[in-house]
């Protein structure tokens, strides 16, 4: 579409019953009218009136003139929360006439240039920062222009809010960026935040309080989003829960350094602001030099959280990198042999694998030259002979001759100080210049991808891995922070990395692994087709990681592991069975030395195997479901998905992770079916049953199945077998 001048642009962006009003009008920075609920169609006119009614009154002790917040809100403006840009050129104090010691002061003073529709549901606002020839800002068109900033909104067919921007530096002198943010208004009824924390094997905790008056920051200096992360920033109306609330959320898509905040002003005006966090010095732009922000996504949902997840996950599901094959049932070899790597043991893994019904079988770390345990050879990346004397060959063929695929596990971005690589280059190991080596973090260094001939040299080294093996998998590993060196031209030469090797090998899928879940974000999602959530295998634990892990990401990009028992991460024993359940919610595999199982549990696998192929289609397309916060054990998640005429099938499962609150727990309700329907309830046999208290089972459980309406069944619910404390159920309901 073509570009139209600033002069009387407002703009309405509409998609999925949300809508999105920028008014453009005159030559100041745009204001955002409106973000949230759809206003339908709407004429110029009406566009002006909306506008026109938003204007602010004057407040006692404040600027003489109603406060505006634009798409880049600055001091100027009046705006004393945190601004959209921040920096300064270069020189500009001795071009000014100041002295070394202080003086004039310049902040950026940006008018608009043009605006701009590419696409029926994108808008792009150029901005620009002129000066004087005294050095202060004017607005005269003539004034030479010294830094270009191009915002960008779109809003997506499932309502997704994305935003980004580019800034440029146009002047002589070098301009140093401090941070350039996202920041969007919200309703005065959004008083309530949610957003996570968290540990190892414990990611993605959910923590809530008040929005209240003032600037509440998250910020993340790991070099990667960390277990602690606040992943997903929510503000929403007081008490929103999964299937109510009017609730507005926000990430940032980089898998880098974070800056997330909530700012409450007594103007009246609450903002939620992402940015990525840039170190002092990191980002110095010469003349005509850009720097681009990650993508920030937004959504807006009057359904609870529920409705921010249809959002993401439409959009994720929409991503070229998305897997579009059939989520092959996994298994990993880590817990089963950790380093101790040798193919008579590994082959009888692999056949215990295959009787279990798997479909791809990764080897994890151990595979290298001399990778006896964690201090040694990261960056080597060649088969140890001794371990492996004819190459990793005899195993894929052995794996690959059971009908699975052969995958790999792989730390591209790691060095160990013992290595040969190391040894060779020293120089390539990252930090901070001219600085001693950073902290030794789990035996091992991060390698500087930046550095061209680095990253040459584990390109050509992971291609001729994939070269010489039938490898249709890896499994990328980062299992440290940076603590030295750019995070920003890190994270952007492992993305490089990631991509050129998809180009190479595209029928190649990556899984993103950190520690764990220490990187799950929107901008490795964008280049991978798996993230391992946390390094717990524990149901108990894993259930509330996969449960807010959702809140985001949809569950065929999640792995989801049936592990051993007791687990390893945590010691705790649990049965086979809950176990077993809870795998089932995510991209389902095994971690568990099947050589070592018992007979009952070998045979339960098979069972559980084909449970998960009948039901993965539907796990890995359908929306998800939840039961509200505040409802007592046990706990309701549940898939649906639709036909032409409305929700023909789901999948629930009903989760007790604690003793029962009430000696006969209430009705269960199985929300989002369609109440003019008929569906048939049955159990899955997922091949070991839960543990029930005695006498507790309905009438209907007894009888196998039962068929209810949706509007019974989400309003009245289904009676079930009391569960003791860490038991699932998993239950298919399908129209009749």
């Amino acid at each position: 579409m073509p570009s139209t001048n600033n002069t009387n642009d407002i703009v309405h962006l509409r998609a999925a019953g949300t809508s999105f009003v920028l008014d453009a009008r005159g030559t100041g920075v745009p204001s955002i009218t409106h973000w949230g609920a759809d206003l339908g169609e709407l004429n110029s006119g009406q566009l002006a009136a909306l506008a026109d009614s938003r204007q602010r009154a004057l407040g006692p002790s404040s600027i003489d003139e109603p406060f505006r917040l634009s798409i880049v809100p600055l001091l100027a403006e009046g705006w004393t929360g945190l601004p959209g840009l921040e920096g300064r050129h270069d020189q500009r104090a001795a071009a000014s006439g100041a002295d070394a010691g202080g003086g004039r002061v310049r902040r950026p003073a940006l008018r608009t240039e043009s605006i701009e529709h590419p696409e029926p549901r994108v808008v792009r606002v150029v901005l620009v920062d002129a000066t004087g020839p005294s050095g202060a800002a004017v607005a005269d068109a003539d004034a030479a222009v010294v830094l270009r900033l191009t915002i960008t909104f779109e809003l997506t067919a499932a309502g997704v809010l994305r935003s980004r921007s580019q800034l440029t530096n146009t002047a002589t002198e070098t301009f140093e960026l401090s941070s350039l943010a996202t920041i969007l208004p919200l309703a005065p009824v959004a008083r309530e935040r949610l957003d996570f924390s968290g540990i190892w094997a414990a990611e993605r905790q959910p923590q809530r309080s008040a929005i209240d008056y003032g600037t509440w920051l998250r910020e993340s200096r790991h070099g990667r989003r960390g277990h602690d992360d606040s992943y997903l920033t929510v503000a929403g109306t007081p008490g929103f829960g999964f299937r109510h609330g009017e609730v507005w959320a926000m990430h940032l898509g980089t898998s880098g350094d974070t800056r997330v905040w909530l700012d409450r002003s007594a103007l009246g005006v609450t903002t939620v602001g992402a940015a990525e966090l840039l170190a002092p010095g990191e980002i110095r732009l010469a003349t005509g030099d850009s720097y681009e922000t990650p993508w920030a996504f937004a959504a807006w949902s009057d359904a609870g959280l529920d409705g921010l997840s249809d959002r993401f996950h439409a959009w994720f599901r929409g991503l070229p990198a998305h897997p579009s094959t059939p989520r092959p049932l996994t298994l990993n070899t880590w817990e089963a042999v950790y380093f101790d790597h040798n193919f008579e043991q590994l082959a009888a893994l692999a056949d215990a694998a295959a009787d279990a019904g798997v479909e791809r079988f990764v080897l994890d770390d151990g595979w290298m030259k001399n990778r006896t345990d964690d201090k040694r050879a990261l960056g080597d990346w060649t088969v140890d002979e001794p371990s492996w004397p004819e190459g990793l060959t005899p195993l894929v063929d052995r794996v690959t001759a059971s009908g699975m695929q052969f995958g790999l596990w792989v730390e591209p971005e790691m060095v160990s100080l013992d290595s040969d690589l190391a040894r060779e280059h020293p120089e390539w190991i990252l930090r901070d210049d001219d600085r001693p080596l950073p902290k030794s973090w789990r035996n091992q260094f991060v390698l500087d991808l930046d550095n061209p001939a680095a990253f040459a040299h584990v390109l050509d080294a992971i291609s001729a891995l994939l070269d010489s093996y039938a490898i249709s998998y890896l499994k990328w590993d980062m299992n440290r922070d940076l603590l030295g060196g750019s995070v920003h031209r890190h994270v952007a030469a492992t993305y490089r990395l990631m991509d050129e090797l998809r180009e190479r090998y595209p029928h190649v899928e990556i899984e993103s692994c950190a520690s764990g879940g220490a990187r799950v974000d929107a901008g490795v999602l964008e280049r991978v087709q798996r993230v391992w959530p946390s390094d717990t295998n524990d149901a108990h634990d894993r259930f509330s990681i996969m449960r807010w892990t959702n809140l985001l990401v949809p569950f065929e990009y999640l792995g989801s592991h049936v592990g051993s028992s007791p687990a390893h991460t945590s010691g705790r024993s649990l049965s086979l069975g809950f176990r077993l359940a809870t795998a089932l919610m995510g991209h389902s595999g095994i971690e568990w030395d099947l050589t070592a199982t018992t007979a009952d549990e070998r045979a339960a696998l098979p069972v559980w195997a084909a449970a998960y192929r009948s039901l993965r289609g539907l796990i890995h397309s359908g929306r998800v479901v939840r039961g509200e916060l505040e409802v007592t054990q046990p706990i309701v998640t549940g898939i649906v998905a639709d036909d032409a005429s409305g929700v023909a099938d789901a999948v629930f499962w009903v989760t007790c992770l604690d003793t029962p609150s009430d000696a006969v727990p209430t009705s269960r309700r199985l929300p989002g079916l369609d109440p003019h329907r008929e569906y048939r309830i049955s159990p899955v046999d997922v091949g070991a049953a839960a543990a029930t208290y005695p006498g507790t089972a309905p009438a209907w459980w007894l009888d196998g199945t039962v068929v209810l309406s949706g509007a019974v069944l989400g309003s009245v619910g289904l009676q079930l077998p009391i569960l003791h404390p860490d038991e699932a159920l998993v239950l298919r309901v399908t129209a009749v």
